[in-house]
């Protein structure tokens, strides 16, 4: 057969017969209208346009074949099938399916409000203002809260939260920040115009990491992360296409960072890719470590040594629980190592209201300090964040009332310091009661719990359960049969990487004390069960 292309009168050619046509319009038009065919002709006609390249074969655009090969490889373990199951068998016990518990206990990730911890007041009275302004009027609310809500709402468009804000964010806000680096750094000065507002501390992390990808085979980036780590470095590198660099974090001593390790995963690295970047989290997830300030001079040296960019993700730094630990910022150190150093050493350094005393996961807010970026650098940094126009202004307002908290002799002050410190107590007595019944279970090995919020024990696994896992993460295996007899969501050492033929699994010690309590005590006695049953 054959299509005559912008013509009045058609003829087609089919086998047996010769069909006539009237007056059509072009089948070159962008419409390619068919409608005025009869249906068995229209149907012969889109088969032949289709066989000719003049239409799109059948099938969607956008398959697993075709779609972004980077996307395919990212896993976050965090949010990943154990989790998915657990959101299933809570549907199933709302529907009344028995099962061998009540309830689902989820101890996968850090969202400390879905624990059951209480909003600050004092946060929860400002962001209130500032969403209904109205209450400004209301003598309920404390005069200081009213004041932060004022100045935070006079730097919003139309004095609005619901405006735009700037891209790097909010003006005073940046000021804010920058004078709570300059308090917790003991005097050193910090630039608002370092400082990028950010959609939580992830949204940072994968912007600079955006910027530092480049090169191709030999000599693409490669990103230097620990073992074990958070997900989001792992799959935000395997998204952008740039290489993992792994450096193992030594287990045996509490989860250190040791430079020779360092300098063996930069060397190896080198054979295969451009390793630029070396990320430290402190303290540490899933790992719970703090580094002491001798180790973060250590990885300075190395980063100058080595010409590497640091990015150091702190946004655990008020959650220090161990004795004889102390948080030191990768600014402080920088600075207080000299100009050799600070003038030289590219770094940028992450924080968010996410984690600590605050636990305010959901609105999203967070800070980046960028220090030493070359001038040019920096504008593409500004223009790719102005892209995405700006964080949410909710988180920006929180982020504000973190590092500008209620000050001595001020009305809410007093509420406040109990709040925060009545959380943090709470979280290092659940560090050390984590740690000491996990180390009571043969078969499992818990190192101290030092920071942040996380336990992340050894197990001892049967060889026969090993074996059994079939394909499967041994620890994957492990954590799926828990959460099938338990309830008890955690999530395997797989997904955070680990050595060879070790095994972990990562859990959290945000639930309140008594429901800790019950988790701790289930566990035990599944291990136990789990132990007997494969050996």
């Amino acid at each position: 057969g054959a299509l005559l292309k912008g013509t009045s009168v058609g003829v087609l050619k089919v086998p047996d017969r010769v069909l006539n046509f009237s007056p059509l319009p072009s089948l070159s038009s962008p419409h390619r209208n068919l409608s005025a065919f009869p249906a068995a002709q229209r149907e012969h006609l889109h088969q032949k346009m289709s066989e000719n390249g003049a239409l799109p074969r059948r099938g969607k655009v956008l398959t697993v074949d075709t779609m972004n090969v980077n996307v395919k490889k990212v896993d976050y373990a965090v949010r990943g099938p154990i989790v998915q199951r657990a959101v299933q068998i809570e549907k199933e016990l709302k529907e009344g399916v028995k099962k061998p518990f009540e309830e689902v206990i989820k101890a996968n990730i850090g969202d400390a409000h879905a624990m059951g911890q209480q909003p600050i007041t004092f946060f929860r009275q400002v962001m209130a203002l500032c969403t209904y302004p109205l209450l400004l009027d209301d003598n309920k609310f404390p005069e200081d809260a009213k004041n932060r809500a004022r100045r935070i709402l006079q730097s919003c468009g139309g004095n609005s939260i619901g405006a735009y804000t700037t891209s790097q964010g909010i003006d005073c806000v940046r000021h804010d920040v920058a004078n709570y680096i300059q308090r917790r750094d003991v005097g050193i000065l910090s630039d608002p115009d370092n400082i990028y507002l950010t959609t939580g501390a992830s949204d940072g992390i994968v912007t600079i990491l955006k910027l530092l990808t480049a090169g191709e085979g030999r000599t693409r980036t490669g990103v230097m992360i620990s073992i074990p780590q958070y997900p989001l470095y792992s799959a935000s590198i395997a998204e952008l296409g740039a290489v993992q660099v792994n450096y193992y974090l030594n287990e045996e001593k509490c989860w250190s960072l040791d430079i020779s390790e360092l300098q063996r995963s930069l060397q190896a690295a080198r054979e295969h890719c451009n390793p630029s970047v070396l990320c430290i989290i402190n303290p540490g997830n899933p790992t719970g470590q703090v580094q002491s300030r001798q180790c973060i001079e250590d990885v300075i040296q190395f980063a100058a040594k080595e010409n590497l960019f640091l990015m150091a993700d702190e946004v655990y730094q008020d959650n220090v629980y161990a004795e004889g630990c102390e948080f030191h910022s990768f600014k402080k150190v920088l600075f207080e190592m000299g100009p050799e150093y600070s003038s030289k050493v590219e770094l940028a350094s992450f924080h968010s209201t996410s984690k600590c005393y605050m636990g305010e996961c959901g609105f999203r807010g967070g800070y980046m300090e960028v220090i030493n970026m070359d001038p040019e650098v920096k504008a593409q940094l500004t223009k790719l964040v102005s892209v995405r126009l700006c964080p949410p202004a909710p988180g920006q307002a929180l982020m504000d009332l973190v590092v500008n908290s209620p000050q001595p002799g001020e009305p809410s002050h007093q509420t406040f310091m109990k709040e925060r410190t009545d959380i943090l107590s709470a979280l290092a007595e659940k560090a050390k009661l984590t740690e000491q019944i996990l180390n009571t279970v043969p078969g499992i090995s818990c190192n101290p719990v030092q920071g942040a919020m996380y336990s992340f024990p050894r197990i001892t696994l049967p060889e026969r359960a090993i074996n059994e896992a079939k394909g499967q993460a041994p620890d994957m295996f492990y954590c799926m049969k828990l959460l099938e007899e338990t309830g008890i969501c955690l999530v395997p050492g797989s997904g955070f990487g680990q050595r060879e033929g070790t095994y972990h699994f990562r859990m959290t010690i945000l639930p309140p004390t008594d429901k800790l309590m019950i988790l701790l005590n289930k566990l035990k006695e599944f291990h136990q069960k789990f132990t007997q049953q494969y050996s």
